[in-house]
């Protein structure tokens, strides 16, 4: 980047639900409404020596709060080859794991008002992520760096947080939406596999864990009315690719049923 380009603010591509610039070696953005609980999480997390999140930097008044830059590779639409290859969900479990293991020695403010938006029901003494899709989640060199994008962060379980990446990239898709997505030819008991030796689960993590993903499966669908509901530009977009809400809603329902028809399957593959 030139000294021309740190003086331009650079729009950031791939955020969901606010406006995202970079400013030289910092993000400028929407401040969630819990910002100040969240950005001393971060603050505390980077004071571990954790670098796989962003460190704030400050929060103004005007509603925007500034962060450090993350270097590294992001895949966003339409996705890269590299983005549905298997050393991803490997990578990227890695990275989970070393955030959780970071995080569990951390406080954080139990009294705040985080986001239940794709938060575990059953809460936790753990501030999950909630949202490690691949426009969450920053590589160098295939290792998996960093996350980024903490809004959607509350209270949860570990398992919560690796359901959530089995539901992105395992990806927990039917076969008929599978060979739509960036994940076509993906072998899903294969990846899930690779998803739970990377992360290094328990075994009863392991045993709960297709049952959670359809527990977030559920979750994630009424998020995404919500959004829809509310006119976000993004959701609409994706709601009428695939025909309109009702068509939307049916292949939700597809997903839903095929989960729980996999999950014998689920269970052999991550537990033999």
């Amino acid at each position: 980047m030139t000294a021309g380009d740190q003086d331009r603010d650079q729009p950031l591509s791939g955020g969901m639900m606010n406006t995202v610039f970079r400013r030289g070696d910092r993000v400028v953005r929407t401040a969630p409404p819990h910002a100040p609980a969240l950005q001393a999480f971060l603050a505390a997390l980077a004071d571990t020596g954790f670098e796989g999140a962003p460190r704030p930097l400050a929060l103004h008044g005007d509603g925007t709060e500034e962060l450090t830059f993350v270097e590294g590779d992001v895949a966003v639409p339409p996705f890269p080859a590299w983005a549905g290859k298997d050393w991803v969900v490997g990578a990227s479990a890695r990275l989970l794991r070393r955030y959780h293991d970071a995080a569990a020695h951390v406080p954080f403010d139990t009294g705040a008002d985080w986001p239940t938006a794709l938060s575990d029901p059953r809460g936790g003494s753990l501030l999950c992520h909630n949202d490690p899709c691949l426009e969450n989640l920053v590589f160098r060199d295939g290792v998996g760096h960093a996350l980024i994008d903490f809004d959607l962060a509350a209270p949860g379980r570990p398992v919560w947080d690796l359901a959530a990446l089995a539901f992105y990239l395992g990806p927990t898709l039917p076969p008929e939406a599978l060979a739509e997505s960036e994940f076509a030819g993906a072998n899903v008991l294969r990846r899930l596999r690779l998803l739970a030796d990377g992360y290094g689960m328990s075994e009863a993590d392991r045993r709960a864990l297709p049952e959670v993903i359809e527990q977030y499966n559920e979750v994630s669908r009424v998020f995404v009315k919500d959004m829809f509901d509310r006119g976000n530009p993004l959701f609409v977009r994706d709601v009428e690719r695939v025909g309109g809400w009702s068509a939307w809603e049916r292949r939700k329902d597809r997903r839903s049923a095929w989960l729980a028809e996999q999950r014998p399957a689920f269970l052999r593959s991550l537990t033999r």
